[in-house]
């Protein structure tokens, strides 16, 4: 069975197109790691870039891209199944499995096996957290320390809650925190490579991709969403994009205030990525670096010869 090649980065860092690259030359299949690219018909938000997986006239066969409809709920666990069923199935044709995307989150679920949405909803807790604002909320998160802590996503009111939820719940049971945490690398055998190119590269292309679908059809898509019958807080929740086009199209923000904090806002989503990626690295996960000083083409041959070398090895 062939070792799982990662290739993961943040936001444009251009992590879709070196997979592809790299997949094309290797006889591999691409597994998207990414919360949102599951869901049908949010392709430009999401940057699907389908047209990446198209090299040389040669389609590359792709993973967990398009498996829902929007509005459906879709959490890490499911993730983990769907994932390890692709990968199964990708390595026993004798194909090369490449990972490729930035929710940092779900590639510690499969290489540590985190399982916290398994923990129940407590309904009493949740009506007593309404009562607090974001700003109290963040507070009652922060003074709940856990192993849980450095993997929350608290960007919106509801994943708040819900991270405190599950933090309050690690805090009264703290033999299940043992439980929760599974190496899994054993399964995947994993080589990773990863992709940060320069701050200032980073943010002009964010800005810059981010001009680009603005005027390419990402309104019109969140507005087609809205019109399929997803209620705007459905959306909201999918964050970024999706939440701040909504408030535009539902009268919330102009259109100036929803780019500008919509660019602020993916900027600080990208130097959280990195920030997850490191807390990764302190975590024992081994991220080979690559080097932006290179060329493409000097970076894609060192990923393909390694991972050769290392299935050597094992």
């Amino acid at each position: 069975m062939n070792p799982l090649l990662i290739i993961l980065g943040p936001t444009a860092s251009g992590k879709t197109h070196w997979a592809n690259q790299v997949a094309a030359r290797m006889n591999g299949e691409i597994l998207s790691v990414d919360s949102r690219q599951v869901y049908r018909g949010m392709n430009v938000g999401t940057g699907k870039d389908l047209d990446e997986y198209i090299v040389d006239g040669r389609k590359i066969p792709y993973h967990l891209i398009d498996i829902l409809d929007a509005g459906e709920k879709y959490n890490v666990n499911l993730f983990q199944k769907d994932f390890q069923t692709s990968f199964h199935d990708i390595s026993s044709r004798g194909m090369v499995p490449v990972a490729c995307g930035g929710t940092g989150f779900y590639f510690y679920a499969l290489l540590k096996g985190h399982s916290y949405t398994d923990i129940p909803v407590d309904e009493k807790l949740r009506q007593k957290l309404e009562e607090n604002s974001n700003e109290d909320l963040l507070v009652v998160f922060n003074n709940l320390p856990s192993s849980y802590q450095n993997l929350a996503d608290t960007s919106t009111r509801k994943r708040l809650i819900r991270a405190i939820e599950i933090s309050t719940f690690l805090q009264q049971n703290p033999e299940k925190e043992i439980l929760l945490q599974t190496d899994l690398a054993d399964i995947y055998n994993p080589i990773i490579f990863g992709l940060d190119p320069p701050a200032e590269i980073r943010r002009e292309r964010i800005s810059r991709r981010l001009d680009f679908r603005l005027k390419n059809g990402l309104i019109e898509e969140v507005e087609s969403l809205l019109k399929s019958g997803i209620n705007a807080e459905d959306l909201i929740y999918y964050g970024l994009e999706y939440k701040f086009v909504t408030q535009y199209l539902t009268g919330i923000l102009s259109y100036n205030e929803m780019h500008t904090r919509l660019e602020t806002e993916i900027h600080r989503f990208a130097k959280r990525q990195m920030t997850f990626f490191r807390k990764m690295e302190k975590d024992g996960i081994l991220i080979n670096w690559l080097d932006y000083n290179n060329t493409e083409e000097e970076n894609i041959k060192r990923i393909i010869t390694s991972y050769n070398s290392f299935i050597q090895n094992i």
